[in-house]
């Protein structure tokens, strides 16, 4: 039996395949969003206590109002609890997020045009950013990081991390060493949608935020998209995906190995090859039956590649991309002889790897680009998390008497056909007086 369906990208077979990807997130059944909302309720009229109630109920009955925040000597204790290898790799993936994301600060500007005109635009940062990070076994400290630095990179002062406790109300000593090192000025011992309530409402102990960023589950989801509107919040994030498009150059053995790396996220994550070679799709195939049987999540990841992976045979590379830029994938690696040569054609993915030597991993970890990516084809129209996400900009405005008088009538003209006749009058005032 095969672990990876193979269809022909021209076929009703591959149109079919490519329309199911859309929809093969879970429903989000009432009850779920009928119980957020309760949460959301009792935290914002209730604070501390229902928070409390919330979390001894799911997380630990060790976490109450005197200790909810993380202390200092909590933190250095989590230092003498991580290997000094993993300290040294944090280290480096700081230095290069950071360096990445310092290539997209934006300035304030201001331009004077004729007759005293003065047009511009102020940059400044948010105030206050909360940044939500699961625990327990998905505890992930590259995901502290990447949502992390670029606020850090931006200027936000005030960075809220929270994170649910194990049983024993201590967090994993690696994402305390990561926050740490990324510049968290405080975090909590709270998860879920009460934790997003929390920071979004703002407690007795919780300091409300300004928006919200960070990955979870249905809970954490669906009270982020609850509470937008109050805070702004990075984005509701699908299931993981990966798309390589490779040609007879590519070493089937990384690919295997690439699309593997995304399915053991989730039984609904996607890993899709396209390829022009028939040779590469087989040794293709043949690698993942012998690398599987080496994983931790195995049976994760052969439900993902059975229900959700795909290998698309097309006539051609042209056909390969146009299929690409169609499903718009979260990660999108292009293994063929000369990427470059063909990164001019891609419209729509979040992040693109370029050559048989720059996996997903890479990208997850420490090259720099953030590795918080636009889900189910929404890189149609959205951007992986960047400092732009945690600025604001105001525009400013300044004409002189001269000027104004210039275009006063034109003002006019424009408010008098839309009926807005203050907004007439609060132009004629000035050109009478």
């Amino acid at each position: 039996m095969s672990i990876i369906n193979t269809i022909y990208g021209n076929t009703e077979e591959g149109k079919e395949f490519l329309k199911g990807l859309q929809n093969r997130e879970e429903a989000v059944h009432e009850e779920i969003t009928q119980k957020v909302q309760v949460i959301l309720k009792d935290i914002k009229e209730n604070g501390d206590k229902a928070l409390i109630s919330y979390t001894n109920k799911f997380d630990s009955k060790n976490v109450n109002v005197k200790n909810i925040l993380v202390t200092k000597e909590e933190i250095e204790k989590a230092y003498e609890s991580v290997e000094k290898e993993f300290i040294d790799a944090i280290n480096l993936a700081v230095e290069n997020i950071k360096f990445f994301h310092e290539k997209q600060k934006r300035n304030s500007w201001m331009i004077t045009k004729d007759k005293e005109v003065v047009l511009g635009q102020q940059v400044r940062p948010l105030e206050k950013v909360g940044v939500y990070v699961p625990g327990g076994t998905a505890a992930y400290p590259s995901s502290v990081l990447m949502n992390t630095i670029p606020a850090k990179v931006a200027g936000v002062r005030n960075i809220t991390m929270v994170t649910p406790p194990l049983k024993d109300g201590s967090i994993n000593p690696n994402i305390l060493v990561a926050a740490d090192i990324a510049g968290v000025d405080k975090i909590y011992k709270i998860g879920g949608a009460q934790a997003i309530a929390a920071m979004a409402f703002g407690t007795e102990t919780v300091e409300r935020v300004d928006k919200i960023v960070g990955p979870g589950n249905i809970y954490v989801a669906m009270a982020k998209k609850s509470v937008y509107g109050n805070v702004d919040i990075d984005m509701i994030a699908g299931p993981s995906e990966i798309l390589v498009i490779a040609d007879e150059s590519a070493n089937a053995k990384y690919i295997a190995a690439d699309l593997m790396s995304q399915a053991e996220h989730d039984k609904l994550a996607s890993s899709i090859l396209i390829t022009t070679s028939k040779e590469l799709a087989k040794k293709v195939k043949e690698q993942l039956k012998i690398q599987v049987e080496k994983l931790s999540r195995k049976d994760i990841v052969l439900y993902s590649l059975k229900n959700y992976g795909a290998i698309i045979l097309t006539d051609n590379m042209e056909q390969a991309i146009e299929i690409s830029n169609n499903i718009a994938p979260e990660h999108l690696e292009l293994c063929i002889k000369d990427p470059f040569l063909t990164l001019g054609d891609i419209k729509n993915a979040g992040s693109i790897f370029l050559g048989h030597f720059s996996p997903e991993p890479l990208g997850d970890y420490i090259a720099g680009p953030n590795h918080v990516l636009p889900t189910s084809g929404t890189a149609r129209f959205f951007s992986p998390l960047s400092v732009d996400d945690f600025v604001k900009k105001s525009s400013f405005i300044r004409y002189s008497k001269e000027a104004l008088l210039d275009v006063g009538d034109k003002i006019v003209k424009l408010a008098e056909t839309e009926g807005l006749t203050a907004h007439a009058n609060s132009i004629k005032v000035r050109m009478e007086d």
